[in-house]
């Protein structure tokens, strides 16, 4: 009897084919029909009718609506565009920051990371109910906030613009360092999963190739540029890619799409919207994916 011998690229195929069958069959059963429904939704006017609703067909007059005719969409859908472009190179270099220096041994090491990841957990749709229902306080006391602002132990912005200034940096990045340091606790809180990841990229290099390079004089600036960063480049585009539809998973465009089709009851208006939005963060991946997959050194 003939025995059947895959090739290494086949076995890898159906090993990827394997990883993600559970988001396949889940996919295919759960969110499939209801993908097709929302575009029939966007291209239609419902009326809610006895038994159900009926379905008018009106071609692209919501996709027109939404972009021409609502008043806050297009500055919504812009505003969040540009917060994701300051945001993902903040949460980027943050998290792989971060995971070097947690990469490296010291006492404590993993209550440390314990500590980084904690943000993510904090974040998670579970706890927010809980809070919501005043089960649980993250925020504590509102009067203790108001009286340490008042008390004079507010953040002094002046103060580090112009050490920076003063440094010789460009008013740009100054601008930009600023915002991330006004932003600490946002860039903290969503660069759990993104840690997490750089850090199983770091433990995945050789500490070989680090012994040699200080055998050959490397410093450590010299190691980061040309052994760790080649290195972990694969998971700086899954890091990039995540970032991205994390932040816009999150954005207000979201909450103003719900707003749309469960308070004004205008679902094919919202559909519409949720089109156009999944047509920017797809064309943003597809731009952001081509750039930096030029530049990813795969080993």
């Amino acid at each position: 009897m003939r025995t059947l011998r895959l090739s290494l690229k086949s076995r890898r195929a159906l090993l990827g084919l394997a990883f993600i069958s559970p988001w396949l069959i889940g996919f295919i059963f759960l969110f499939a029909t209801p993908l097709l429904q929302s575009i029939r939704f966007s291209f239609s006017n419902l009326s809610v009718a006895p038994g159900g609703y009926v379905l008018d067909f009106i071609g692209l007059k919501n996709f027109k609506d939404a972009l021409l005719v609502d008043a806050t969409f297009n500055r919504i859908l812009i505003d969040s565009v540009g917060a994701m472009l300051l945001n993902v190179p903040m949460i980027l270099f943050f998290s792989l920051f971060t995971a070097t220096l947690l990469n490296q041994k010291f006492k404590g090491r993993t209550m440390a990371r314990a500590i980084f990841f904690l943000p993510v957990i904090l974040a998670s749709s579970a706890v927010a109910a809980a809070e919501s229902a005043g089960l649980i306080n993250l925020m504590g006391d509102a009067s203790a906030v108001e009286s340490t602002a008042d008390g004079g132990a507010s953040f002094n912005v002046v103060s580090i613009v112009r050490m920076l200034a003063n440094v010789g940096l460009p008013m740009a990045y100054v601008d930009y360092i600023v915002e991330a340091i006004m932003r600490i606790y946002e860039i903290i809180s969503s660069s759990g999963v993104q840690i997490l990841i750089f850090l199983a990229a770091l433990q995945s290099v050789p500490g070989s190739m680090y012994e040699v390079a200080k055998i050959e004089g490397a410093t450590a600036y010299e190691s980061f540029w040309k052994i760790t960063f080649p290195m972990v480049s694969p998971l700086i585009l899954t890091n990039v890619i995540y970032t991205i539809i994390d932040s816009f998973a999150g954005s207000p465009v979201t909450e103003a799409i719900y707003q749309t089709a469960f308070k004004t009851q205008n679902f094919g208006l919202s559909s519409a919207m949720s089109w156009l939005y999944t047509l920017v963060i797809g064309l943003v991946l597809i731009v952001v994916g081509w750039v930096l997959s030029r530049r990813v050194h795969y080993n």
